[in-house]
């Protein structure tokens, strides 16, 4: 008999919140810093699917064979593939996982192996449990992978992989909020509440996610034009000495402010910036996709310095798409240094 559910199956989501929602009813985890992960056990077959349903078992061996050995025979599972080192989590050798060459994957599965958290049951032997409460669900991978539990909130991000947990959860605010600037050291992203009433809504932002959020000032250094007209994104640099580097971009403007940002950066169109090293700005080559990123970019005068804000950085660059602020007149470009991002 097949599982309940299959792939495709789009994971449930969460909405972002400035504030940690409080009462009674809500149940918190840490959000953890690696790929979504939906996983379907069917006895000898193990099927990992990313967020966007692409299959991750060719770049993880090692988790594969791990879930093989310490999950029930028939199950699906919600979770997050991620890469603990000593020092946390390390989300961009995780990306460097995502190689072609299978000798090459091989070889970094067993340098930089993967663990697994485990968060939500969706199915178990012949029961599908998506339309039970979260509380119920919980309890069954409770049952299921008590053998998983996690010794305290951090050890997911710090104990040697390749390992199977549960994710720690705690139904006290206070508790969460302590975890949200605790685990943070260790590479996690925020905090993840649920309402334990809630059923598994596949594709829908039902949870919320309570995320760090930083400032920065940056050069504008280029502008992408939008499918429907004006400006559609902001490109962001920042000077490391007095190489000035790409560190992502700011878009979701409005209409109307697409069309006012013309006038203001296309007078001060030019050529790329002295030194700038495209292969590695914008338009760079995207792991999942290997095609250039947003298409063309339109370089201008370095004299413009906007504030924003960001959740993450990873590497050199922003996680995400930064939030933009403001314009910052009063700022040098030249004073848009690397080095605020670093010690944030």
């Amino acid at each position: 008999m097949p599982l309940p559910v299959g792939p495709p199956l789009k994971p449930m989501l969460a909405k972002l919140s400035e504030e940690m929602p409080r009462g009674e009813g809500w149940v918190y985890e840490p959000k953890w810093d690696g790929f979504r992960t939906i996983v379907f056990r069917d006895g000898d077959e193990v099927t990992l699917r990313s967020r966007n349903d692409r299959p991750l078992n060719r770049y993880f061996p090692e988790v594969e064979r791990m879930l093989l050995e310490g999950l029930p025979d028939r199950c699906v599972v919600d979770g997050e593939i991620i890469m603990p080192t000593a020092n946390g989590l390390d989300f961009d050798g995780l990306q460097n996982r995502l190689h072609p060459a299978a000798s090459r994957v091989n070889k970094l599965a067993a340098e930089t192996p993967a663990s697994f958290v485990a968060f939500d049951l969706l199915a178990a032997d012949n029961a599908l449990l998506m339309d039970e409460p979260l509380s119920v669900r919980q309890a069954k991978l409770d049952e299921l992978l008590k053998a998983a539990t996690p010794k305290s909130p951090t050890e997911p991000a710090l104990h040697a992989a390749p390992c199977l947990f549960l994710t720690p959860r705690t139904t006290d605010a206070d508790e969460a909020q302590s975890w949200f600037v605790e685990l943070e050291r260790v590479g996690c992203d925020g905090i993840i509440a649920k309402r334990a009433d809630l059923t598994y809504q596949p594709d829908v932002r039902a949870m919320v996610k309570i995320k760090h959020r930083r400032t920065a000032d940056c050069v504008v250094i280029g502008y992408r034009t939008h499918k429907n007209g004006g400006i559609g994104s902001l490109l962001l640099g920042v000077y490391d000495g007095d190489d000035l580097r790409f560190v992502g971009h700011t878009s979701s403007f409005s209409a109307k402010e697409r069309k006012e940002l013309v006038t203001k950066l296309e007078p001060l169109r030019t050529d790329p910036p002295e030194g700038f090293d495209t292969d590695f700005g914008p338009g760079g080559q995207s792991r999942w996709s290997g095609a250039r990123e947003g298409g063309d970019w339109n370089p201008i005068e370095q004299t413009l310095v906007c504030e924003v804000s960001y959740d993450y950085v990873t590497g050199d660059r922003f996680r995400h798409a930064a939030r933009f602020h403001a314009w910052r007149e009063d700022k040098d470009p030249k004073d848009c240094l690397f080095e605020q991002l670093r010690y944030q």
